[in-house]
């Protein structure tokens, strides 16, 4: 099962569309997840038009229009592990002790917040996953989003892409 997975995309405020070469992804993946800061409702509705499927949550920035279509937190079983989505996890020290504590039965938690790609496993926890933003840097060198392979409860293939600058 092929993963897609942000964050963060703030359009149109931080960017007028989704980059090209993450839009040249989305026939590719099995399950789409964004980890919340939509902003805009066309963004879930491109995405639940040109995805097989969609996992995603609200964030901080998403108004009443996406909070009344996304949760606030996410679950799905993909290819044999527990998913879990969520956009905000706090700082980041202590960032593996919260979410163990707090999701103590998922092997895999997508969030989203810091626009900081992130990839840590938390002792006896899930493995935390931010994917970046492919839309805003911030203090970051590059915009980013995740793919992965999802199967008989293992991920693998992990990629964190780097998107060229916008022009």
């Amino acid at each position: 099962m092929r993963l897609l997975m942000m964050s963060d995309t703030h359009l149109p405020k931080r960017a007028k569309a989704l980059p090209a070469p993450l839009l040249d992804e989305l026939p590719l993946a099995d399950v789409v997840i964004h980890a919340g800061d939509w902003v805009d409702t066309e963004t879930l509705d491109l995405l639940e038009r040109r995805s097989r499927r969609v996992v995603g949550v609200y964030g901080n920035n998403d108004g009443p229009d996406l909070r009344a279509r996304l949760p606030e937190v996410a679950f799905a079983e993909l290819g044999g592990l527990r998913f879990g989505v969520v956009h905000e996890t706090g700082p980041a020290q202590g960032r593996e002790a919260r979410c163990a504590a707090r999701f103590p039965d998922l092997d895999v938690l997508v969030f989203g917040h810091s626009h900081i790609p992130w990839d840590t496993t938390a002792p006896g926890g899930p493995r935390l996953l931010n994917p970046g933003s492919p839309t805003d840097r911030r203090r970051q060198p590059h915009c980013t989003y995740l793919t992965a392979t999802a199967a008989e409860g293992r991920l693998t293939d992990l990629v964190l892409h780097r998107l060229p600058p916008r022009r």
